[in-house]
């Protein structure tokens, strides 16, 4: 048998988690199936690589030296790959378009103005519920842009090597039943809302550090928080069960409206990212133009927060006539 690179993926597999089980598991295969071929790996290589007991599996000398080498030979393929990608889409750049998004809110009317603006150009679209996978598709030229957000002064994913700019800044709302008690407020403080519970959908958002440590300077600890998709964030707090964090341009959902936090203890910043050695970044600049015109298309189904932002300049969209950052605001 020859040996691949899929066998190194295994070996390390086993000695990252330290036994043959979890290692089938974050593989996704049978154990017995894995079991199998680290046994044609060790005939291969003259000698077992690992020792085996009740306490897991610990590399043997073998299998120190074998992974000292996948280590250095694995990430060097990976590089390999990841740029043999983005090259390949050097010549055809400016007619394609491979956009990943996170709960993105301009999505849909970024690619519906780059449609219209080059009719003849490939656009897709690619859903995650992670910012780390977008980014590492875009540098590993699998994606051109990712389209997603972090919670106030938070940074997006860094070790990916990609170039992040401000599209928007906006203030966190607050999703209620249009029954609810404190409905009818413009504002409602986050005080408030110590009694409810809460939803929110999978991955990055403001449900981490940002919402607790907002929730402690208000004076209380939040309850419990449900987890669900979207769509069924939006049936827990029509059916009066939960309150949920939203984005200010959030569609108008009947039975449903959005408040603003009494003194913006929570914001959202959504942020358009490319790497910059890739044939995408020659035409970042544009996108990113189309992306604030996107979101200030959004806001015609928001007149009440239109007129909030025209007495709250720090916040909407960023300044694209200029290379300086959007404007950064304290939080309460």
């Amino acid at each position: 048998m020859n040996l691949e690179l899929r066998h190194l993926r295994v070996v390390c597999a086993i000695a990252e988690t330290g036994s043959v089980t979890k290692a089938a598991s974050t593989l996704g295969l049978a154990q017995p199936a894995l079991t199998a071929q680290l046994q044609r790996i060790e005939r291969a290589l003259g000698g077992p690589l690992f020792e085996r007991d009740r306490r897991g599996a610990r590399p043997t000398a073998l299998g120190e030296l074998v992974l000292s080498r996948a280590r250095v030979l694995l990430p060097a393929m990976k590089g390999l790959q990841d740029e043999a990608a983005r090259l390949a889409g050097a010549d055809d750049a400016l007619g394609r378009y491979r956009f990943g998004g996170v709960n993105s809110p301009i999505l849909g009317r970024l690619v519906h103005r780059l449609a219209a603006e080059q009719p003849h150009a490939q656009i897709t679209t690619y859903a995650s519920w992670s910012a780390d996978e977008l980014a590492a598709l875009v540098a590993g030229g699998r994606l051109d842009f990712a389209l997603t957000g972090v919670c106030g002064d938070a940074t997006p994913p860094a070790e990916f090597g990609l170039a992040w700019r401000e599209v928007a800044v906006d203030p966190v709302l607050v999703l209620l039943p249009s029954a609810h008690p404190l409905a009818d407020r413009d504002e409602v403080g986050l005080a408030d809302l110590r009694h409810e519970q809460w939803v929110a959908a999978p991955g990055d958002g403001c449900f981490g550090d940002c919402f607790a440590a907002a929730c402690a300077r208000a004076g209380f600890t939040p309850r419990k928080v449900y987890e669900t998709d979207v769509r069924g964030c939006m049936d827990l707090v029509d059916a009066g069960e939960a309150v949920a964090l939203c984005q200010a341009t959030f569609r108008p959902v009947a039975g449903l409206v959005t408040r603003r936090l009494a003194g913006t203890p929570l914001r959202w910043r959504l942020l358009l990212g490319w790497h910059p050695e890739s044939p995408a970044a020659r035409v970042a600049e544009a996108v990113l133009d189309d992306a604030v015109a996107a979101y200030s298309d959004s806001l015609a189904a928001h007149p009440d927060y239109l007129a909030w932002l025209l007495r709250h300049p720090e916040f909407g969209a960023r300044d694209t006539g200029t290379a300086r950052p959007a404007p950064r605001v304290r939080t309460a």
